[in-house]
């Protein structure tokens, strides 16, 4: 059982091509992703520098004077407010120090030198302002007896939303693609479990002759090749695992064994379907690799690897695709452990990929068992 373990791993760590699929390529895709999303959602968090000009003296003006001092001293500190004269207001908005010229009036008015996502907030918190403003002279004028109840309202919804998880932890619009990162790399295990079944297949190369003129029972040597090609990938997963969360420092949850749980099922699938498509008939090996390549990729696609959003698409839509889309599998199961607390979809999950596993494996062992050759 030793030399087959043995000799089977250093095979396994000589197929140079199946190692970069699986181990080198997501490692580079992981790097691509980071430096092409690391500044996702972040612009927006950015305080906005504006220039108040105040044009004249009166209680109005000075409302919007005090709404704007909360705007800048409250928690989120959307902007950063200072008082000058209209023409140093210009002056500073023309040299694009300021986005944005507040002028304190009896109505107040803004006025930007161009479009964009900060002079949208500055128009939003404007109009904000001015309906709420509205409401209350509204209120002040036919019922000046519910004027306590409509202030402190307003004063209760002074603070902005913040996007959050059910846990509590923000959330970051690039994570969906880690975590699609990892189901593609589980699932490119097909190709070390690919190379294990070419060598079980004596009409394809001389290594499978040599192994199927011995005594050794085939689904023993099914078992012995499914392992160790497993242990070879899940170490390859895990270099990515570390990879990501302590060099690149993306967050996959507090919960690092059930993430782990999660690589080694994923990892066990990929290989499983690897050995199931090399079992399969006697295709040429560049069709087989073809087809491997169709079903990973399109698995990962549709959970969200190219575009975030495709996999929420399927799930409104088509959403018996997410429970048979083992890629769409692992990459739920882990934003349950990252973002959504969800034991019981978490398991699931798992139980899914493993029933999947189970039915490869054995079809994989049932093609190879039935095979008989003329002579070796």
């Amino acid at each position: 059982m030793m030399h087959l373990i043995k000799y089977r791993f250093l095979c396994t760590m000589r197929d140079r091509v199946a190692m970069f699929w699986a181990m080198a390529f997501p490692l580079i895709l992981g790097t691509l992703f980071y430096f092409a999303l690391s500044n996702v959602g972040k612009d927006s968090l950015k305080t906005i520098p504006v220039a108040l000009v105040e044009t004249t003296q009166s209680e109005a003006a000075d409302t919007f004077g005090s709404f704007l001092d909360e705007m800048e001293q409250g928690e989120s500190k959307v902007i950063d407010v200072e008082t000058v004269s209209e023409e140093k207001a210009l002056q500073l908005l023309k040299e694009n120090e300021v986005q944005g010229i507040f002028y304190a009036r009896d109505v107040p008015t803004l006025t930007v030198a161009s479009e964009g996502i900060e002079e949208s907030v500055l128009q939003t918190l404007l109009d904000s302002y001015n309906r709420n403003a509205h409401m209350i002279r509204t209120v002040a004028e036919e019922k000046p007896e519910g004027m306590a109840a409509a202030v402190e309202t307003l004063a209760d919804y002074q603070n902005l939303v913040k996007e959050t998880t059910i846990t509590g932890k923000e959330t970051n619009g690039s994570q969906q693609y880690f975590l699609a990162l990892i189901a593609m790399a589980c699932l490119y295990g097909c190709f070390l479990g690919f190379s294990t079944a070419m060598n079980l297949q004596a009409n394809l190369t001389s290594l499978a002759v040599r192994r199927c003129i011995t005594p050794t029972h085939r689904l023993k040597m099914v078992f012995v090749d499914l392992l160790v090609t497993f242990f070879v990938h899940f170490v390859n997963l895990m270099i990515l695992l570390v990879y990501l969360v302590f060099v690149l420092k993306i967050d996959l949850g507090a919960n690092l064994g059930k993430t782990m749980l999660v690589c080694a099922v994923g990892g066990l699938i990929g290989v499983a379907m690897g050995i199931f498509v090399g079992s399969c008939g006697k295709g040429r090996e560049g069709v087989k690799i073809g087809i491997m390549l169709a079903i990973s990729m399109t698995c990962s696609f549709l959970a969200g690897l190219m575009q975030a959003q495709i996999k929420h698409l399927v799930e409104v839509n088509v959403p018996v695709l997410n429970r048979i889309n083992p890629a769409a599998l692992i990459s739920d199961a882990l934003y349950c452990i990252s973002i959504y607390d969800d034991p019981a979809r978490y398991i699931r999950d798992i139980g899914i990929l493993l029933l999947m596993v189970l039915i490869l494996g054995l079809g994989a062992f049932l093609m190879v068992r039935r095979e008989r050759y003329d002579s070796i």
